[in-house]
Protein backbone atom coordinates (compact mmCIF):
# COMPACT_ATOMS: atom_id res chain seq x y z
CA UNK A 1 0.00 0.00 0.00
CA UNK A 2 1.39 3.52 -0.99
CA UNK A 3 0.39 6.30 1.26
CA UNK A 4 -0.25 9.83 -0.07
CA UNK A 5 -0.89 12.94 1.24
CA UNK A 6 -3.17 14.95 -0.71
CA UNK A 7 -3.68 18.95 -1.27
CA UNK A 8 -6.82 20.65 -2.24
CA UNK A 9 -5.27 20.92 -5.93
CA UNK A 10 -4.89 17.44 -6.33
CA UNK A 11 -8.23 16.94 -4.76
CA UNK A 12 -10.56 19.06 -6.68
CA UNK A 13 -8.51 17.70 -9.66
CA UNK A 14 -9.64 14.40 -8.95
CA UNK A 15 -13.33 15.99 -8.25
CA UNK A 16 -13.19 17.72 -11.66
CA UNK A 17 -11.87 14.79 -13.70
CA UNK A 18 -13.88 11.69 -11.76
CA UNK A 19 -11.05 9.83 -11.84
CA UNK A 20 -10.78 7.03 -9.07
CA UNK A 21 -7.85 6.73 -7.07
CA UNK A 22 -6.66 2.26 -7.06
CA UNK A 23 -7.96 1.14 -3.46
CA UNK A 24 -4.71 -0.48 -2.54
CA UNK A 25 -3.63 3.48 -2.28
CA UNK A 26 -4.33 5.30 0.96
CA UNK A 27 -5.07 9.14 1.20
CA UNK A 28 -4.11 11.41 3.95
CA UNK A 29 -4.56 14.61 4.22
CA UNK A 30 -4.64 17.91 7.36
CA UNK A 31 -8.09 18.50 8.61
CA UNK A 32 -7.28 22.37 6.69
CA UNK A 33 -8.17 20.32 3.45
CA UNK A 34 -12.07 20.26 3.89
CA UNK A 35 -11.96 24.21 4.42
CA UNK A 36 -9.42 25.02 1.64
CA UNK A 37 -11.51 23.00 -1.15
CA UNK A 38 -14.84 24.81 0.50
CA UNK A 39 -12.84 28.18 -0.02
CA UNK A 40 -11.64 27.58 -3.75
CA UNK A 41 -14.82 26.10 -5.09
CA UNK A 42 -16.63 28.80 -3.53
CA UNK A 43 -14.46 31.01 -4.88
CA UNK A 44 -14.34 29.86 -8.41
CA UNK A 45 -18.23 30.13 -8.03
CA UNK A 46 -18.09 33.85 -7.55
CA UNK A 47 -15.73 34.15 -10.71
CA UNK A 48 -17.93 32.93 -12.18
CA UNK A 49 -16.05 29.90 -13.32
CA UNK A 50 -18.18 27.08 -12.45
CA UNK A 51 -21.57 27.43 -11.77
CA UNK A 52 -22.64 26.82 -8.11
CA UNK A 53 -24.49 23.71 -8.67
CA UNK A 54 -21.33 21.92 -10.02
CA UNK A 55 -19.39 23.38 -7.31
CA UNK A 56 -21.63 21.21 -5.05
CA UNK A 57 -21.16 18.34 -6.71
CA UNK A 58 -17.99 18.38 -6.49
CA UNK A 59 -18.02 18.98 -2.41
CA UNK A 60 -20.08 16.08 -2.37
CA UNK A 61 -17.96 14.00 -4.19
CA UNK A 62 -14.66 15.03 -2.54
CA UNK A 63 -16.69 14.06 0.79
CA UNK A 64 -16.98 10.39 0.19
CA UNK A 65 -13.12 9.89 -1.25
CA UNK A 66 -12.00 8.15 1.86
CA UNK A 67 -9.38 10.28 2.54
CA UNK A 68 -8.11 10.03 6.62
CA UNK A 69 -7.94 13.45 8.21
CA UNK A 70 -5.43 14.30 10.62
CA UNK A 71 -4.41 17.61 12.81
CA UNK A 72 -2.86 16.28 16.08
CA UNK A 73 -0.40 18.43 18.01
CA UNK A 74 2.74 16.31 16.67
CA UNK A 75 1.21 17.39 13.09
CA UNK A 76 1.14 21.45 14.07
CA UNK A 77 4.45 21.14 15.76
CA UNK A 78 6.09 19.28 12.66
CA UNK A 79 4.17 21.94 10.91
CA UNK A 80 5.52 24.62 12.59
CA UNK A 81 9.10 23.99 12.19
CA UNK A 82 9.21 22.92 8.53
CA UNK A 83 7.72 26.44 7.95
CA UNK A 84 10.49 27.98 10.05
CA UNK A 85 12.95 25.60 8.35
CA UNK A 86 11.71 26.65 4.67
CA UNK A 87 10.90 30.33 5.24
CA UNK A 88 7.27 30.26 5.19
CA UNK A 89 4.90 33.18 6.93
CA UNK A 90 1.75 30.70 6.53
CA UNK A 91 1.88 27.01 7.82
CA UNK A 92 -0.65 25.78 5.96
CA UNK A 93 1.49 24.22 2.99
CA UNK A 94 3.23 23.28 5.74
CA UNK A 95 0.69 20.97 7.48
CA UNK A 96 0.83 18.98 4.07
CA UNK A 97 4.87 18.46 4.61
CA UNK A 98 4.62 17.82 8.17
CA UNK A 99 2.03 15.17 7.46
CA UNK A 100 4.04 13.90 4.48
CA UNK A 101 7.09 13.01 6.53
CA UNK A 102 5.13 11.39 9.40
CA UNK A 103 2.85 9.34 7.48
CA UNK A 104 3.08 9.19 4.05
CA UNK A 105 5.14 8.37 1.12
CA UNK A 106 4.60 11.29 -0.95
CA UNK A 107 2.70 14.37 -1.05
CA UNK A 108 0.45 14.86 -4.07
CA UNK A 109 0.02 18.24 -5.67
CA UNK A 110 -0.61 20.19 -8.85
CA UNK A 111 1.06 23.11 -7.15
CA UNK A 112 4.29 23.27 -9.49
CA UNK A 113 5.89 26.08 -7.09
CA UNK A 114 4.86 23.86 -3.41
CA UNK A 115 6.41 20.95 -5.71
CA UNK A 116 9.90 22.89 -6.17
CA UNK A 117 10.03 24.26 -2.69
CA UNK A 118 9.90 21.16 -0.98
CA UNK A 119 12.23 19.57 -2.98
CA UNK A 120 14.97 17.14 -0.73
CA UNK A 121 12.56 17.45 2.01
CA UNK A 122 9.69 15.27 1.09
CA UNK A 123 8.85 12.99 -1.51
CA UNK A 124 6.63 14.45 -4.18
CA UNK A 125 4.02 12.57 -6.75
CA UNK A 126 1.92 13.36 -9.81
CA UNK A 127 -1.81 12.99 -10.00
CA UNK A 128 -0.51 9.78 -12.48
CA UNK A 129 1.10 8.01 -9.82
CA UNK A 130 -1.91 8.29 -7.86
CA UNK A 131 -3.98 6.99 -10.18
CA UNK A 132 -1.47 3.98 -11.21
CA UNK A 133 -2.80 0.70 -10.15
CA UNK A 134 -0.33 -1.10 -7.75
CA UNK A 135 1.51 -4.25 -9.12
Amino acid sequence: MTRFVVDASAVLELASTGLEVPAAHQLLAPTLLRSQVLSVLHEAVQRGEIPAGVARERLAWIGKLPIRLLGDGVLQRRAWEIADQLGWASTYDAEYVALTQLQADALVTLDAELARSVKGVVATASIDELLRPVG
